[in-house]
């Protein structure tokens, strides 16, 4: 790798804060805020508004959506294409 064009990479907290939720991993990103950790250091601290944490598909309240319903639905309502 060509020295001096690469972001610094390293440790950064993302935080979720609407389900109370944060994570250490490393990264390009970063902060002015920080964080002291579990571990005793000090991180930056990236909030975030959605994560594993508090997204519909992995807390598993995630709808269905009926499409075969609907489209049932539709074709009674409005009758079957072709059936003239």
């Amino acid at each position: 790798m060509k020295p001096g064009i690469h972001p610094a990479y390293g440790p950064v907290v993302f935080r979720d804060r609407a389900a109370d939720f944060a994570f250490l991993t490393r990264s390009t990103a970063t902060s002015d805020k920080t964080i002291e950790w579990a571990d005793g250091n000090t991180y930056p601290v990236i909030d975030v508004e959605i994560s594993s944490a508090s997204h519909p598909f992995y807390t598993g309240t995630a709808r269905v959506l009926d499409t075969a319903g609907r489209v049932e639905r539709f074709e009674r309502r409005y009758g079957k294409r072709g059936a003239r």
